[in-house]
């Protein structure tokens, strides 16, 4: 049986969830599940927007016949490539042969990269600012290249004042039956998820997500509707707001963060000692993580959050311990930056981790680091006591 939801009067979606995918682009753990969002426009013509995975195939095609209900389907509207949202170009071709697709350019030639069998009868190549008149509704196209692929589009929908928003303002978990930001409890169960996929998939491209929101501002909005997640229609302040903040890099939060390497524990325990001392000099806003057992993916999105960040690491083959490596190179990759940073290095007979760890953290913007750089030879010694409480100290100023 179909499951769909009426977004408005004509606009219902017919998208789908997955609870068993385990890593979302086979990288980032989703122990929520994710959704894939799909909408129909019914009007004097009729419009898909986007597909879903494959994994989901089955149910979102039957979702868009039940919502057709024995339509045509005039327009399927192509505004992102990933495969997540695409799968199902074919299928709706094969099933509906005399839908037109409209997508731009860039669109157009990945369709042809991802399936090369699949030719549709009808085209419509759109470019920033057309229109598509469907009745009573109309879609502007919107380009947003490389939030976060360059042939991502937007499309604004003017009766319902609708921002049908592609990849932007999503967010990992699934649905459980709920599909508006009022029927969940965001604040305290999905802005985690919501920033960590904001952080890891789009966190790169902040200028480009400035240029889009740039381009919002200037429309009248009452609700978006993502590819992921849920449709936003009663607190779009608290969305735009934090997607402004992310994307210029800028903390949430006065906070430390602590991440930490340790082979046998003494970096840990000199961890321990440090975070005892911040909250000794007054900061109780503290997370502590170790990067061997958490995923990278929750790293990335603490280090957005928090204005302070302290990185500890055993030196290993005279070079840098791979879990925490991994933590700074992510860090340069999304283009973090205006931190504060402290680094805690341990080596029992020639340091290194120190060098290696200032060497990436130098080539990132705005970072400024605190000197100088702890050094641990094995463990933490009474005689340095002093040195942790510069150390906070310069940290926390």
């Amino acid at each position: 049986m179909q499951c769909t939801r009426k977004v408005t009067d004509g606009i219902y979606w017919v998208g789908a969830n997955d609870r068993r995918l385990a890593k979302f682009e086979n990288m980032f753990p989703i122990p929520r599940g994710v959704s894939y969002n799909s909408y129909v426009i019914l009007d004097g013509k009729t419009a898909l927007m986007d597909t879903a995975d494959s994994s989901v195939a089955e149910r979102f095609m039957e979702n868009v016949a039940a919502v057709l209900d024995g339509r045509a389907l005039d327009y399927l509207v192509v505004q992102h490539m990933e495969p997540d949202h695409c799968a199902n170009i074919a299928a709706i071709i094969e099933k509906y042969p005399d839908v037109t697709v409209v997508g731009n350019a860039k669109t157009m030639q990945m369709i042809g990269q991802f399936y090369s069998g699949t030719k549709a009868k009808h085209t419509l190549l759109v470019k920033e600012g057309d229109k598509l008149p469907l009745g009573e509704h109309e879609l502007t196209f919107v380009t947003a290249p490389m939030v976060h692929w360059p042939e991502v589009m937007v499309s604004y929908e003017s009766k319902e004042k609708i921002l049908f928003s592609a990849d932007a303002f999503g967010t990992f978990g699934a649905l459980n039956g709920a599909l508006f930001d009022d029927e969940i409890f965001f604040d305290a169960i999905w802005m985690e998820d919501a920033r960590r996929y904001y952080t890891n998939i789009v966190g790169k491209y902040g200028p480009q997500v400035q240029a889009l929101l740039k381009k919002a501002a200037g429309i009248e909005i009452d609700m978006i509707c993502p590819l992921h997640g849920p449709v936003w229609r009663s607190d779009l302040d608290l969305l735009l707001e934090k997607y402004d903040q992310w994307s210029r890099y800028e903390a949430e939060e006065d906070g430390v963060l602590l991440v930490y390497g340790s082979m046998y524990g003494n970096t840990e325990n000199a961890v321990e000692v440090l975070a005892a001392e911040m909250v000794e000099q007054g900061m109780k806003n503290i997370k502590v993580y170790d990067a061997s057992v958490t995923d990278c993916s929750y790293l990335i999105a603490e280090a957005f959050r928090y204005s302070r960040i302290l990185v500890a690491a055993p030196t290993y083959n005279a070079g840098l311990f791979a879990p925490v490596e991994h933590f700074l190179n992510d860090m340069k990759a999304l283009n973090l930056q205006n931190k504060k940073i402290a680094l805690v290095e341990n080596g029992s007979w020639a340091p290194m981790a120190g060098k290696h760890m200032k060497a990436i953290v130098e080539t990132m913007k705005n970072m400024e680091i605190v000197e100088p750089v702890l050094t641990l030879k094995s463990a933490i010694q009474p005689a340095q006591t002093e040195d942790v409480k510069k150390l906070v100290e310069e940290l926390l100023k």
